[in-house]
């Protein structure tokens, strides 16, 4: 890393409450442009991944509004947070009474945002830059926002997440539409409506499903 993440961070976010889920705070980048948009050559000269973690995507914000009106899908509950970006999804989690909370992303700055917005909300949750794909540490729960977006990544998923529901754990997955989501293994619990970006989405609302996987025979 050629710039310090926390410095970074503080510098070009805000703290904002995301639309659907005005309980939680958390440092988001305020104009897309600014951040998102920058040149692929100016985020490698700062040592910059693209920073998934500076927005609250529709899938996390559909999630964690789910989890927030049910809060007995974690309450007193071990949760894996997977992909998490921002942590939304696993403070949501914590303030609907999780007894544990590990937030995983693969992007090392995004470990730096989780830590700052966990503050923000009061609570406080464990963080892993490493790649938790395939791995069952006994989680309850397992959330997952926004991760079908990509054809290889979702067929890696797919077996994984069947094979912790047929352990038992609960797979909760937030999906604003995205291409590859497997609907065939999943049943929805809830559909909600997501205020989004223009910037980064297609449009100005997502209609945001949260699934519960089921596994092949779904």
């Amino acid at each position: 890393m050629r710039t310090d993440p926390q410095v970074f961070i503080i510098d070009n976010t805000d703290v904002l409450a995301p639309p659907h889920v005005p309980e939680v705070r958390l440092r988001l980048a305020s104009e897309a442009h600014d951040l998102w948009l920058k040149t692929e050559a100016e985020l490698e000269e700062i040592g910059l991944p693209p920073p998934f973690w500076a927005f609250a995507w529709a899938g996390g914000q559909g999630l964690a509004r789910h989890v927030l009106d049910h809060p007995a899908l974690v309450a007193g509950k071990s949760v894996l947070d997977f992909a998490s970006g921002s942590g939304l999804v696993g403070i949501a989690a914590l303030l609907s009474g999780a007894a544990s909370v590990l937030a995983a992303d693969i992007d090392p700055w995004s470990g730096t945002a989780i830590r700052l917005n966990a503050a923000l909300n009061d609570v406080s949750l464990d963080s892993t830059s490493e790649d938790m794909l395939g791995r069952d540490e006994g989680w309850d729960v397992v959330l997952a926002g926004d991760v079908f977006y990509d054809r290889a990544f979702a067929e890696a998923l797919i077996p994984w997440f069947a094979a912790l529901a047929a352990r038992g754990a609960t797979v909760l997955v937030g999906d604003p539409g995205r291409a590859y989501c497997p609907r065939e293994h999943m049943e929805a619990l809830a559909t909600y409506t997501v205020p989004v970006t223009r910037a980064l989405e297609d449009s100005e609302v997502k209609k945001t499903t949260v699934w519960r996987f089921t596994g092949p025979a779904g």
